[in-house]
């Protein structure tokens, strides 16, 4: 995160695949888009009343995904990992037409979109990026589940811990600095569960596109998966990168330390409402300069614009 100003893709971009939950087939287009456009879902299967935009207050589900809804009931769902994708990558501003209401799962991971995006090109304006800096702590806590965000000088920290009584994932943690540090096991990991909660998917009317090519599935103790783990902690690597994807759900990049323990789609959304519905809990802030100070200390490149 070198170059503070507003980024977009330099090309149309075109992906096709199943969804995960209702295994149907979708096509999607990512499209370059205006600074201060922001990103927008657009439902090219539906004429009218098609946009979506994929803020915090627009989550209507975030049962095992994240889905996004209009005020008219249109929806875009498992938009969690392309998210993720735009937000490591510093995409500012998409137009993504889509002819589906699910996102393709692709592997299971953001590895494919973040190869088209890189690939096509990223293309860079002059308009500065705005930044959401929080100001002081706000926490969830739901039974053993807690999720907060607080204070950080320069970065998007995320600390994600997960804790499964299943001998082969176990407890697993790690600690990722989002502007900083490399993300490609993060964008590599994949989505998983245990063999036992397949059918309970099916039940509730999800997984319908799962499978061993775009899931991890683990058995007891073991993995069901040929070609075994891409990363030591692929479990927990892929929670974080459901949680950058839903943290961009803000609207904008956010500077803070997040710490989570056994949290997912819905106590992230929780998160976000409370962080912002008191404006004292953070400040969006407009960056003046090229480059991002070590600190955000340094007032002269900042301007408060809420």
């Amino acid at each position: 995160m070198s170059i503070l100003t507003q980024k977009t893709v330099s090309k149309e971009i075109s992906i096709d695949g199943i969804g995960i939950h209702t295994g149907l087939k979708a096509k999607l287009d990512i499209l370059p888009a205006l600074p201060n456009t922001g990103i927008i879902f657009k439902r090219v299967d539906i004429r009218k009343n098609n946009i979506i935009i994929p803020t915090y207050n627009n989550v209507v589900d975030a049962t095992l995904c994240t889905t996004v809804s209009n005020d008219c009931g249109v929806r875009v769902s498992t938009i969690e990992h392309l998210m993720g994708a735009f937000y490591g990558l510093g995409i500012d501003n998409a137009i993504v037409e889509i002819n589906s209401q699910e996102v393709p799962i692709k592997d299971g991971s953001a590895k494919q979109f973040v190869e088209l995006i890189v690939q096509a090109g990223i293309q860079t304006s002059e308009v500065p990026i705005k930044i959401i800096k929080v100001e002081q702590q706000t926490q969830v806590r739901e039974g053993e589940k807690t999720i907060s965000i607080n204070k950080s000088n320069v970065s998007l920290d995320i600390d994600f811990e997960i804790k499964y009584q299943n001998p082969f994932i176990k407890s697993q943690r790690n600690k990722v600095s989002v502007f900083e540090d490399n993300l490609t096991d993060i964008y590599n990991s994949r989505t998983f569960c245990l063999f036992e909660d397949v059918k309970k998917l099916k039940d509730m009317g999800l997984g319908k596109g799962g499978s061993l090519e775009n899931a991890l599935v683990v058995k007891d103790n073991s993995l069901m998966n040929e070609g075994g783990l891409r990363n030591e902690k692929e479990f927990v690597n892929h929670k974080i990168l459901d949680c950058m994807g839903d943290l961009y759900l803000s609207g904008y990049r956010i500077i803070g330390s997040l710490e989570c323990s056994q949290g997912g789609h819905y106590l992230t959304n929780k998160l976000l409402r409370k962080l912002f519905s008191e404006q004292k809990n953070y400040s969006l802030i407009e960056i003046k300069g090229k480059n991002l100070p070590h600190s955000l200390a340094s007032k002269n490149q900042l301007r408060s614009i809420a």
